[in-house]
C-alpha cells in the first residue's frame, strides 16, 4: 500500500498553493479521485452495479461533476443535498435521497426525478400519502453494523438509521395501504473493511428480500474504510465484492431473481484525494520535561475528525531550511480550544501522541493528508470567526484550479440582522 501514501502535494505544489491562494487551503487531486472511482466501478456485481457517491463526504460541485462524468450516480443525506446536486446539473434520476429528516419539499424533489428512500415508518407514511401507487426504496436496519467507532456505525440496535428489521410487517401494511412498490432495499451498516461482515449482512438482506418479491435492487450503502496513515487497514473492494457477488449468485440460482447492486462510497472515493495545506504560525513548549507544540494556521475549523474521533491523518512538514534534525511535536490548531489538536492518540480524542517531524520554524509549510472526505464538508465552521478555507483542484495535467473561494468576513456575517434601535 505504499503508493497510497506517496504525497501528491509536493513541496513545490504546496508553495504554489500558498502563493496563489494562501493558507489554509484544501487541495484535491483529480488523478487520485479518478483512481478511486475506477476501483469502485469495478466492484463485482453479477446482475448490474450502480455506484453512488455519498456527497456528504465532499459536496463541492467540481467533484460532483467529475464523478458524474465518470458515470457515477449520487446519494443525498438531506433534502438540501439533493437540491445541491440538482443545482450542480445532476439529473434527478441519478439521485437517491436517504435522510434522517423528512424534507419539507419532498414532493418537489420526487417530481424532479429524485428516488426517495424511506428511512422510517413515518417517512413511508408521508411518501405514500403524497405518491400512492408509485415505487420507492426502503431502508432497513438489519440488526448488524460495522465501523471503527460507535460514531460511524450506522447499523445494529444502537443506531437510529433505517427501519428495524422486525418491523417489516408494518412496512408491508403501509405499502399495501398506499399501493406502493418496494423496488429497492437499502441497508447500510457503516464504515468497515471486513469482508466477512459484509458477507453476513448480504445474507441477512437476502433473507429480507424473500419477503419483498418486488425488490429488484439491493443497496448496501457505503462506509468502505480507507487507510489515511500507514498501518491502518483499508477495505479491499474486490474481496468484499466477491463475497457479496457469490451471495447474489446463490440467491439467483435458488429463486430465479437476479438482484442488481448499489453501493454508496463517500470516504473511499474522496479521502485520499484531499490534502490541507497550512503554514506553521507559531512554536511553543512547556519546558524541558514538557511537550513541544507546532501551531498551524488551521485546525478544527477545517479538519474536525481528529478532535471528534481521534482520527489519524498523515502530516508532512516542508521546512524552509532543512537542518537535518527531527523533533517530537504535538500539532495544535489555531482555535482557542484545548481540544483543537491534530495529533490525538489513535481512536482517543482525549489522548495525545506526538509525531516525529523535521525540525520546524515559523513559516514552514505543513500538509495534512487524507483530508478529502468529511473535512471541508464537516468542520467547526466559523468557530473563532475564522473564514471557510478555499478548495483547489489539482488537475491531472498538474495545473491548479480554484473551485471554491476563501470566505470573507462580510460573507460570514451577511445573514446577521442588527437589533432594532431603541
Amino acid at each position: 500500500m505504499e503508493e497510497l501514501f506517496s504525497p501528491f502535494v509536493t513541496p513545490e505544489t504546496a508553495r504554489s498553493v500558498r502563493d496563489q491562494f494562501g493558507t489554509p487551503a484544501y487541495v484535491y487531486s483529480e488523478a487520485v479521485l479518478r483512481r478511486q472511482a475506477r476501483e469502485a466501478l469495478a466492484f463485482p456485481a453479477p446482475f448490474g452495479l450502480c455506484v453512488r457517491f455519498a456527497i456528504k463526504a465532499c459536496p463541492n460541485a467540481a467533484i460532483l461533476r467529475l464523478l458524474s462524468g465518470m458515470g457515477l450516480s449520487f446519494d443525498a443525506s438531506s433534502g438540501y443535498e439533493a437540491e445541491r446536486l440538482l443545482m450542480a446539473g445532476i439529473p434527478g434520476s441519478r439521485i437517491s435521497l436517504s435522510s434522517q429528516e423528512t424534507p419539507a419539499n419532498l414532493r418537489a424533489l420526487v417530481e424532479s426525478g429524485v428516488r426517495y428512500d424511506a428511512c422510517s415508518l413515518h417517512q413511508l407514511e408521508a411518501y405514500g400519502s403524497l405518491f400512492p401507487g408509485t415505487a420507492l426504496s426502503i431502508r432497513i436496519n438489519p440488526g448488524l453494523g460495522s465501523g471503527h467507532s460507535n460514531r460511524t456505525n450506522v447499523g445494529g440496535p444502537s443506531s437510529s438509521f433505517g427501519i428495524w428489521h422486525e418491523k417489516l410487517p408494518q412496512v408491508l401494511e403501509t405499502a399495501g395501504r398506499y399501493n406502493l412498490r418496494l423496488e429497492v432495499l437499502h441497508s447500510h451498516i457503516g464504515s468497515g473493511a471486513d469482508p466477512e461482515v459484509w458477507a453476513r449482512v448480504a445474507a441477512m438482506n437476502l433473507e429480507t428480500l424473500r419477503l419483498l418479491p418486488e425488490v429488484t435492487t439491493l443497496n448496501m450503502g457505503g462506509g468502505f474504510k480507507v487507510a489515511r496513515v500507514a498501518g491502518e487497514k483499508q477495505a479491499n473492494l474486490q474481496k468484499i465484492g466477491a463475497k457479496v457477488a457469490k451471495a447474489l449468485e446463490d440467491f439467483a440460482r435458488e429463486t430465479g431473481r437476479k438482484i442488481a447492486l448499489e453501493i454508496e462510497p463517500g470516504t473511499f472515493l474522496a479521502a485520499q484525494m484531499g490534502a490541507l495545506v497550512a503554514t506553521v504560525q507559531d512554536l511553543a513548549d512547556t519546558g524541558a520535561e514538557g511537550r513541544r507544540f507546532l501551531k498551524l494556521d488551521t485546525g478544527m475549523t477545517e479538519i474536525l475528525r481528529p478532535s471528534l474521533y481521534g482520527a489519524q491523518h498523515g502530516i508532512r512538514l516542508y521546512p524552509q531550511k532543512d537542518t537535518g534534525r527531527t523533533a517530537e511535536y504535538l500539532v495544535a490548531g489555531h482555535c482557542c480550544e484545548s481540544g483543537d489538536m491534530l495529533t490525538p492518540a489513535p481512536g482517543d480524542p482525549e489522548g495525545l501522541l506526538a509525531r516525529t517531524l523535521p525540525e520546524a520554524a515559523i513559516g514552514d509549510l505543513c500538509v495534512i493528508e487524507g483530508a478529502g472526505a468529511y473535512c471541508a464538508a464537516m468542520p467547526a465552521k466559523n468557530y473563532n470567526s475564522f473564514p471557510e478555507a478555499p478548495e483547489v483542484l489539482l488537475r491531472s495535467d498538474g495545473s491548479l484550479q480554484l473551485v471554491r473561494r476563501r470566505q470573507s468576513l462580510a460573507q460570514m456575517i451577511e445573514n446577521e440582522l442588527p437589533p432594532s434601535e431603541v
